[in-house]
Parts: structure tokens; C-alpha cells; sequence
């Protein structure tokens, strides 16, 4: 039996899928199994094949891999779709008194089982429950305890009546039944359940929780795939703290709405995705040249213009990096897992009021849908500081105020980080013009302020370099001759592959950098590999290129931009590809 189980269930948009593939995942990690999931979903409301995977095991999982032991299947396409991961053994549940289905052939050495999914269901109450009847028959296939489902199925849909909880748990019982009366024999597959207690959530809900944590106060935003579970995590929940969430009518009045809270006082946010970030671009502009604090999430997904709205991609660095009309300081920050989107939230609200500038959270759309389960202490509340940099009151506002008594928020100073104070400061009255701007934030065309209002503002980044740990991220054998640097979601499937490369006998040295600007030197890192090998979702490898930019070295590159995420095992084979046409 292998030491993980694969999962999935494949239909088409409107079938169910994702909330179907969620009380699965839900129900294994009440079950004290840890879990990682996968979705495939077609930009559109109904139609297009569509997927959700669950990848499980006892000990912790961080990636998908290509095998599924037992999958769903709803349409004939379904199976299309998942052939080469299938293998002998592997079995597949569908409904053969179905008009689309009841012809289906069923793959050389695999197992199928034709469940009457529509017709149980309806027996049980209705058919629009035949998703949970299939979950019933996969229970029974795996020898997983159909009372785990039962929980899942309370939360999923407690809310709407008991009648309707115990009608769906029915329906889960007739399709076990069915598969335990109709196909009487051994299966292979037997999930082991611990007492462990997990937390399960994706990467925009992670975001999210860190921006509660982080006393975040205001949320402006538009939706957006994949950046609307930011905005849906936060609604009905950051008014529990005292903060708001505010739905503007385009990105352009979210960013400028969440600019006006910010200049306020409060710890303010707006997240959006790579169209979305192209809008925001000249109020960027304003937010760093005012030196007002604000963070904006950008959570990637495949391009140009519209692109693929469903579809995984790494592609917005260097919009990121440069983005925007004239010179401007900013902080990019990269998650590089879904425990780390709460963790790298904080930092970003921290790091955004300590020297006054917009800070990017560059997320993506594999870590945003993703789904992973985590021990509750990974996310120790007490653990949480809030720095909110140099805040002046009344007591100390008289060293930064001229010879009238005026406040100067642009101050001058030598780590370029200006005083600040919030509205109501008595001494404090003052404004910032986007225009190039004094001391005081009046607007001026003086030449030798302009010099020194920008180098000031430079010079953040340059005092952040010195004060702040801009660390990798380090896995492997650290004295392996071979390098292999990433960032963002890759991480989770890297570590994995390493597992899969040192079966082969190669090993391999991972930094997975979390801060993209300012960020890690990797000069010596890479000066002392003999091969240095950059992953990333994109086709022209633009983190290759900061790379070699920063390091004068040229790199090897793996890149994927068809939409898909990594898989651990696909990789292992990329990297081991890559390291043998480096060594010819």
C-alpha cells in the first residue's frame, strides 16, 4: 500500500466539484490526515472539465504527484484527462445509467465501479446529492470511517436545516453500501486515521487571517479570479476587529480607497491579480511618492490580458520588481507556501508602516485555490508583532517641526524613513502632493530638494537591506555542488522532488527566496555550485534573470508556463534533466 493516497473527482464547471472535492478534504483532516489538494477549473460558470485532487497521507504532504489510486469520474473526459496518472489498480467510480456514461470503457488493469450515483441519490432525497453518494462509494473503497464524512457534511451544510445534513449523510451511506454489496471484494487502499487536529485552508485565506493578525482595518477591492477569497475571508470577519470591507466598483477605486484609509491612520490592504495590478500602477506611484504605508496582494494567474483566469502562473515579477512610471521604492515580498502567506502578511504590514512604502505580496493562483493542513500552533497568535515604525505624538512631534511650528512628514533623515503622524496629532496638520514635494509635502521644483527627496526615499530600501533578515529559505545538502533556487508556490513540490532526486543518487542544495526585493545576495550561493539550476512558472525565466543579474553568473532554467503547477515527481525529472545536460 503506498504511503499516500490520490484522490479526485472530474466533471464538468457546475457539477459540484469543488464543494464536493472540500467535504472530502475537510472530512480526511478531522480525521487526523494531513492533506494537500490540487484544482483544475475552467474559466466559465457552467461547462468545461474541470477537477479537484486531494493528495493525503499521515505524514505531511506539500505537493501533488502524478498517480490517483481512485477517481471520480462524472464525465467520459474525466477519464481523458487523468489517463496517465491512473495505474494498474487504480479505481474509478462513475455512473453507468447515465446517458453519457453508460458506454464508458474502462482502462486495461484498472477497477471499474458503476454506482447508480443519480438514481441513489434520489432514493435518499435528492439527485442533487449523487457527489455525496460517489463520496460514500469512495469511503468504502478506501476503508476510510463514513463517520469522518459525517463531520464534514454537518459543516458543510449544518446552516441549512438537519433534515438536509441527515439526507446527504443517507446518501453517503447508499453509495457505501452499494460498492460494499455490489463489489464484495478486498481493495488495496486502507486510510489510517490519527487523533491529530488540523487547521485546513488555502493561501487567500491564509492572506486573509494574516491581515487580521497584523490589525489590518480596511480592505478595498474588486473581484477577481484568483484574489476574491482574499476579499470573501476577510467579509464578516475583519468587522469583528473593528476594521471594514469595502467592494469598489474597479481596481482603480480600490487602491485609491484603501490609499485614503491608509493615509487615516489605519493598517490598510487591497488585493487583486496581474489586470487588476495594471490598473493600480499610477496610484502605486502616489502611494510611495506620499510615503504612505499600504500593501497590495497580487495573486498571479496566467497572461497577458485576461490570459487564462484559472490557470497557475509566476509571470507578474517583474511588473512587480519595476512596474510603474518613474523610480520607485517598494518591497516585494513572495510567500513560499500557504503557512507563509499568513506569516509574510504580517511581515508586509510591518515592513510597509517601518519605512513608508507600498509593499507587494506576490502570491499565486496554485498557492491561492491550494488546500493544505496545518497543526493550529502553526499559526501562534502570540507569536504576532505589530511594528508600526516611526509614529510621532505630541510629546515628541516638536523635534520635527520647523521654525513656525509646521511638521515636516518628509523629513530629511538618514536611514530615509520620515516621522509620522496619524490625524488628530496635535502639531501634526500637514499634507503630501503627488507632485515632487518638500519637507513639508508642499510642491516644489527646487532642484536640490528634488535630489534629495528622492535619494531619501531610496535610501529606505538601502536601510532595510542592512536592518532587516532578507534570508532564503534553505533545504538539502548544503554543501551539494548542485544549486537549485526558486520562489513562490514552487517550494512545497521542490522539497518533495529532493526526496525523489536523492533516490537516484543526486543531491541537491534548495534556496527558495521569499523576498524579491529587496532580497538575499546569492553570489557566493551560486559562485561555489558547479550547477545552478532557477524553477519558475514562466516562459522567459524572469527570476533567471534577476539572478544573473545580481550574481554576473549565468544559470540553467526550468520553467513551466502551460498552466499547470509543478508536480513533485515531474520536477525531480526536470531538475535531473537539466543537471545532465549541464554536465555534458
Amino acid at each position: 500500500m503506498p504511503a499516500d493516497f490520490n484522490w479526485a473527482i472530474g466533471g464538468e464547471a457546475g457539477d459540484g466539484i469543488d464543494s464536493t472535492g472540500k467535504i472530502f478534504a475537510q472530512a480526511l483532516s478531522r480525521a487526523g490526515r494531513h492533506v494537500f489538494t490540487s484544482k483544475d477549473f475552467a474559466s466559465r460558470i457552467r461547462g468545461g472539465y474541470t477537477a479537484y485532487k486531494v493528495r493525503t497521507a499521515v505524514d505531511p504532504v506539500q505537493s501533488v504527484v502524478d498517480r490517483l489510486d481512485v477517481l471520480i469520474a462524472l464525465t467520459p473526459r474525466t477519464i481523458e484527462e487523468n489517463l496517465d496518472e491512473l495505474h494498474e489498480g487504480s479505481v474509478i467510480i462513475y455512473d453507468g445509467e447515465r446517458t453519457t456514461m453508460e458506454n464508458v470503457e474502462i482502462p486495461e488493469g484498472m477497477i471499474g465501479l458503476d454506482v447508480p450515483l443519480k438514481r441513489l441519490a434520489e432514493e435518499a432525497g435528492g439527485a442533487i446529492m449523487r457527489n455525496v453518494v460517489a463520496l460514500g462509494a469512495a469511503c468504502e473503497v478506501s476503508d476510510f470511517p463514513i463517520e469522518n464524512l459525517d463531520s464534514a457534511l454537518e459543516k458543510r451544510f449544518g446552516s441549512k436545516g438537519q433534515s438536509l445534513v441527515d439526507n446527504n449523510k443517507e446518501a453517503a451511506r447508499a453509495g457505501r453500501d452499494y460498492v460494499a454489496a455490489e463489489y464484495g471484494h478486498e481493495f488495496e487502499y486502507e486510510l489510517e486515521t490519527t487523533d491529530s487536529d488540523y487547521v485546513l485552508l488555502n493561501g487567500d485565506e491564509a492572506i486573509g487571517m494574516g491581515a487580521i493578525a497584523a490589525g489590518c482595518k480596511f480592505y478595498a477591492g474588486y473581484p477577481i479570479t484568483p484574489a476574491t477569497d482574499v476579499m470573501e475571508y476577510l467579509t464578516g470577519r475583519i468587522e469583528q476587529f473593528g476594521g471594514h470591507v469595502v467592494q469598489a466598483e474597479d481596481e482603480l477605486s480600490a487602491i485609491n480607497i484603501a490609499l485614503g484609509a491608509a493615509r487615516a491612520g489605519a493598517r490598510s490592504m487591497t488585493a487583486t491579480s496581474g489586470p487588476g495590478i495594471d490598473l493600480m500602477a499610477e496610484t502605486f506611484g502616489l502611494v510611495a511618492t506620499s510615503e504612505t504605508p499600504l500593501v497590495v496582494v497580487d495573486v498571479m494567474r496566467s497572461g497577458p490580458s485576461t490570459g487564462m483566469p484559472t490557470k497557475q502562473e509566476q509571470g507578474d515579477l517583474n511588473m512587480m520588481l519595476y512596474g510603474g512610471h518613474g523610480e520607485i521604492p517598494r518591497f516585494v515580498l513572495g510567500p513560499t507556501s500557504i503557512s507563509e502567506c499568513f506569516w509574510k502578511t504580517v511581515e508586509a504590514f510591518n515592513l510597509a508602516e517601518k519605512y513608508q512604502t507600498p509593499v507587494y505580496i506576490a502570491a499565486d493562483l496554485a498557492m491561492a485555490v491550494t488546500e493544505q493542513t496545518f497543526p493550529p500552533e502553526a499559526f501562534d497568535m502570540d507569536e504576532v508583532e505589530i511594528d508600526r515604525g516611526k509614529v510621532v505624538d505630541e510629546e515628541s512631534i516638536g523635534e520635527w517641526q520647523n521654525e513656525k511650528g509646521q511638521f515636516k512628514p518628509h523629513a530629511l533623515t538618514e536611514d530615509g524613513v520620515s516621522p509620522r503622524a496619524f490625524p488628530g496629532t496635535d502639531g501634526g496638520v500637514h499634507m503630501s502632493t503627488g507632485l515632487e514635494h518638500d519637507e513639508l509635502g508642499r510642491r516644489t521644483e527646487d532642484t536640490e530638494m528634488r535630489v534629495e527627496q528622492v535619494d531619501k526615499r531610496a535610501r529606505k530600501v538601502e536601510t532595510a537591506r542592512a536592518e532587516e533578515d532578507l534570508s532564503p529559505r534553505e533545504f538539502g545538502d548544503e554543501d551539494s555542488e548542485n544549486l537549485v533556487i526558486s520562489w513562490g508556490s514552487n517550494e512545497g513540490a521542490m522539497t518533495e522532488a529532493i526526496q525523489f532526486l536523492d533516490e537516484e543518487g543526486i543531491d541537491v542544495r534548495f534556496l527558495s527566496v521569499p523576498y524579491l526585493f529587496p532580497r538575499p545576495d546569492l553570489t557566493e550561493a551560486v559562485e561555489t555550485a558547479e550547477n545552478v539550476v532557477v524553477v519558475e512558472c514562466n516562459a522567459t525565466g524572469q527570476f533567471a534573470d534577476v539572478v544573473e543579474h545580481d550574481t554576473l553568473s549565468r544559470v540553467d532554467r526550468v520553467n513551466k508556463y502551460d498552466g499547470v503547477r509543478f508536480k513533485a515527481d515531474e520536477l525531480a525529472g526536470e531538475i535531473k534533466a537539466a543537471l545532465q545536460e549541464a554536465d555534458q
